[in-house]
């Protein structure tokens, strides 16, 4: 039997690699509890120092973390872990499926179904007055060039949810609204208009059921026309 060692390989071990140990370092402060979400990290010297890294590394990492929205860095103030998740991650999937319709559509379905339920517990008269708003230039639109009302009204309800876990995502979502109403050819006043006023009704009674069905129906609809439009071209 040979029992001689077998013979195995390793990727290089590079500045990259430390930085991202690094980082996940960083992040596991809040994961864990250590730290919380608007906390000040300590300073660059005291991290070298605890990390057992070079500067260059530390910054390097650092600037990572920053561009994917988990920190901060103020001009002499210092370093602060964000209060609201960052939608970085979300945004480069979208990305890469922006050739994958139908993706986009359910990832935008998976959101909205989830931010309604929740802003008919939350939302706000004020809120409510805006949506209405938004339907009225709906309905008074003449050449069905309404898209900017549609928008709005969709993105009040996502704020309305006021939930700082998923609010970074509401820009995510924008970019799937922006996307499928390029595809749109043709527009159904009169329908978009119905299934706003549905939507709109159930928010105002606050009720999260019809409040949902009413939002599926209504992105459903919006699926079924901008996957038939994106197939006969």
């Amino acid at each position: 039997m040979d029992h001689s060692p077998k013979k195995i390989t390793f990727g290089t071990v590079t500045r990259n690699t430390l930085s991202k140990q690094v980082e996940e370092n960083i992040t596991q402060l809040l994961i864990s509890g250590q730290m919380k979400p608007g906390d000040k990290l300590p300073t660059e010297m005291e991290l070298m120092e605890i990390l057992n890294v070079s500067r260059p590394v530390l910054r390097e990492a650092l600037s990572s973390l920053e561009s994917l929205g988990i920190i901060t860095r103020k001009t002499r103030e210092g370093t602060f872990f964000n209060n609201k998740v960052s939608s970085h991650p979300f945004s480069v999937m979208l990305a890469l499926a922006s050739d994958n319709l139908q993706a986009m559509i359910e990832a935008r379905m998976a959101l909205e179904l989830g931010l309604i339920t929740i802003a008919a517990e939350k939302i706000c008269d004020e809120d409510l007055e805006r949506l209405k708003q938004t339907i009225d230039v709906i309905e008074s639109s003449k050449d069905n060039n309404y898209w900017e009302a549609d928008l709005e009204f969709h993105r009040i309800i996502a704020l309305s949810a006021n939930n700082p876990v998923v609010e970074g995502l509401i820009d995510s979502l924008i970019v799937t609204l922006i996307k499928t109403n390029s595809i749109v050819k043709v527009r159904e006043r009169e329908r978009t208009l119905n299934h706003h006023i549905a939507i709109y009704n159930a928010l105002a009674k606050r009720d999260p059921f019809e409040a949902f069905h009413q939002m599926f129906l209504h992105l459903d609809y919006v699926r079924q026309k901008v996957l038939k439009t994106d197939r006969s071209e």
